[in-house]
């Protein structure tokens, strides 16, 4: 680990410390890490339009407790990382590219791809002075995961991907109700944005076992550590012009767990199974009754899952 950081006691966290990385290509990333920095690294990538601290402290501590350094932080155009300026794109064209996508028909007009968010990642793990570590990736952060595994190969030990997609034509798509809460109109205060996450999750999230007085608290602390819904439009972006990652699964040699939840709304369990298929020597785990989130109730299963791979 680089001794050069000046490390500060996190906001969010009693047990983790943050800091400001400059990659060298024009972005900073807000970052945080717990554990002793001697023992193995895990680093986390968190999905489309999320910041770090969804990644629960009971599941970074679970993975601290069992013997990692654990670094989570904010993708860019997120949180608390650099901002992307770009033109606007008409919500219309939005539709088209969204059609196009699904039936492997290739886009452009994003400011950035997802292969560039994988680039950011790799020039993380070097100013962080880590030769290699493990990667554990959710939603589009899984998506960044396969892309650096295969790119970057010597950065990645071992790979865990959670409810994610290598988005392949013609896998199912989204249930309209939650693109409709992600990307309709925009919610215009606190109050009307922690309404629209609350109605997210009840579509998306774990049917039994989401917690939705963390839902309301966790989009309490997001909108008021930073909201940008421009940031998380160009992310979707980024995903609808990356097209399908099969050319990058096949590349990936890495050890690799692929975790889904059975109930899983936003992206359906055959996401997670076309990357387990299109990884070769993967492993596949359906978690029953987990959705697109990562509830106090899936934590223990969950990180003595990623552990188990990580150690084995």
């Amino acid at each position: 680990m680089n001794a050069n950081f000046q490390f500060q006691t996190s906001a969010e966290s009693a047990f983790m410390q943050e800091t400001k990385v400059d990659l060298g290509n024009g972005l900073q990333l807000h970052v945080e890490m717990g554990g002793n920095p001697q023992h193995p690294c895990i680093l986390l990538i968190m999905g489309l339009g999320a910041q770090m601290i969804l990644w629960p402290e009971a599941f970074c501590k679970a993975l601290i407790t069992q013997g990692f350094c654990v670094i989570r932080f904010d993708n860019r155009d997120i949180g608390l990382s650099s901002k992307i300026q770009a033109p606007t794109l008409p919500s219309k064209h939005l539709l088209l590219l969204m059609a196009r996508f699904s039936m492997g028909l290739k886009n452009h007009g994003a400011p950035y791809q997802l292969e560039d968010m994988a680039d950011d990642v790799a020039l993380l793990i070097d100013q962080l002075g880590i030769e290699s570590c493990h990667v554990i990736g959710a939603s589009m952060g899984g998506m960044i995961a396969q892309i650096l595994a295969a790119k970057y190969p010597t950065k990645v030990k071992k790979l865990g991907l959670l409810f994610t997609s290598n988005n392949r034509a013609f896998l199912p798509p989204p249930g309209r109700q939650p693109l409709k809460l992600m990307f309709g109109p925009r919610a215009k205060n606190e109050d009307a944005i922690v309404q629209q996450s609350l109605k997210l999750y009840k579509y998306i999230g774990s049917p039994k076992f989401t917690q939705f007085n963390d839902v309301q608290q966790l989009a309490l602390r997001s909108y008021r550590r930073n909201h940008s819904p421009t940031g998380v439009l160009q992310q979707l972006l980024a995903i609808l012009c990356s097209g399908s990652l099969v050319p990058w699964d096949q590349r990936i040699q890495q050890p690799t767990l692929v975790v889904h939840g059975e109930c899983d709304q936003l992206l359906p369990p055959k996401h997670g199974k076309s990357v387990a298929r299109a990884i070769q020597g993967s492993k596949f785990e359906l978690i029953a009754g987990m959705g697109h989130d990562i509830p106090p109730h899936f934590i223990p299963q969950l990180s003595d899952l990623f552990v188990s791979h990580f150690k084995s």
